[in-house]
């Protein structure tokens, strides 16, 4: 057994980086985060203002949801410097020339927004929606993309950075790291109205592009902007549910009375429900696959403290077997 540990696991791995444990930390890190943003929000009113700011108690309070996540951010941050271990999940968020920066940021928004553009453009066409104008306020565009990339990029803090990472410094195969999060990633939207099975694989499957983001380009400010432009595009854009959960405002309304379930569409879940969408995203899949297949890793955090920890064992070896 101890034979079998060592083969695939890696020297520097700690405990907590048992999957089992690396995921019930991952969720007690959304539990911190709640904590935070709750007292936050309690102290300052924050929901109370953008009631006001917006002058409307649905779309502030819808707003208030989204900006909520931020507790997220701030537990991690807190978490990640406060352990010196973990100082390397930090690197992963400074600049660098793969693809965190203007470059990766835009390939994320545009991906983002291509494909659910995309899903959209085919429930309408197919006759599965039907939508209407409801008008244009800049102000409250800006601040729902603000507001959503936060609740976005809070996932992918939670899931692509800080129980990737954990996953990486155990198990010396990627997949490990890459399949968990992404069943993690799902388990969490279990809860939202209008789950079902179709839902549960368009969200392991979006989580799996996240993670080859990561993985082959280590671009996890690419995740943040897909995943914060195919939310905003569904919910803010075009007014339909976002894992099943609908706008106060959005550009476009969805006459729900007309809506069907289609290919590209389901009523309850919106398009992330659909078969469509899982096959979009699978195509995704394939594409990058395809154009990395030999390449490797771009960026392993762990590679120093792997090594470190390895000669470390190593040289405690060699005492044992000198006494």
């Amino acid at each position: 057994m101890k034979e079998f540990i060592e083969k695939v696991t890696r020297p520097c791995r700690r405990p907590s980086d048992f999957f089992l444990l690396a995921a019930l930390l991952s969720f007690l890190l959304i539990v911190a985060g709640e904590i935070i943003s709750s007292n936050v929000f309690r102290i300052l009113n924050v929901e109370e203002k953008l009631i006001a700011w917006s002058g409307s108690d649905n779309i502030g309070t819808f707003l208030g949801n989204y900006l909520y996540t931020f507790g997220v951010w701030v537990a991690f941050l807190l978490f990640a410097i406060i352990f010196k271990r973990n100082w390397p999940m930090l690197k992963a968020l400074a600049p660098n020339k793969s693809l965190n920066n203007l470059k990766g940021i835009l390939l994320g928004a545009l991906l983002g927004f291509g494909t659910n553009g995309f899903c959209v453009l085919m429930s309408y066409l197919n006759g599965d929606i039907k939508l209407s104008y409801n008008g244009f306020d800049w102000k409250l565009l800006i601040a729902f993309l603000i507001c959503v990339f936060i609740q976005s990029s809070s996932e992918e803090v939670t899931d692509r950075l800080y129980l990737y990472q954990k996953l990486r410094r155990r198990y010396r195969s990627p997949l490990v790291a890459i399949l968990v999060n992404s069943i993690v990633f799902m388990a969490l939207h279990i809860p939202n109205p209008g789950f079902t099975a179709v839902a549960g694989s368009q969200i392991f499957l979006v989580a799996i592009i996240f993670s080859l983001f990561v993985y082959y380009y280590d671009g996890i400010w690419v995740a943040f902007w897909f995943h914060a432009a195919w939310n905003y595009t569904q919910n803010i854009i075009f007014g339909l549910p976002n894992s099943g959960i609908v706008s106060e405002y959005s550009i476009f309304k969805l006459e729900a009375a007309s809506a069907r379930n289609g290919l590209f569409y389901n009523v309850n879940f919106g398009v992330e429900g659909s078969i469509g969408s899982s096959l979009v995203l699978i195509v995704v899949i394939i594409v990058m696959i395809v154009i990395n297949r030999k390449k490797p890793e771009k960026r392993d955090y762990w590679a120093k403290a792997e090594k470190a920890a390895a000669e470390e064992r190593a040289m405690t070896d060699q005492a044992k077997h000198a006494k």
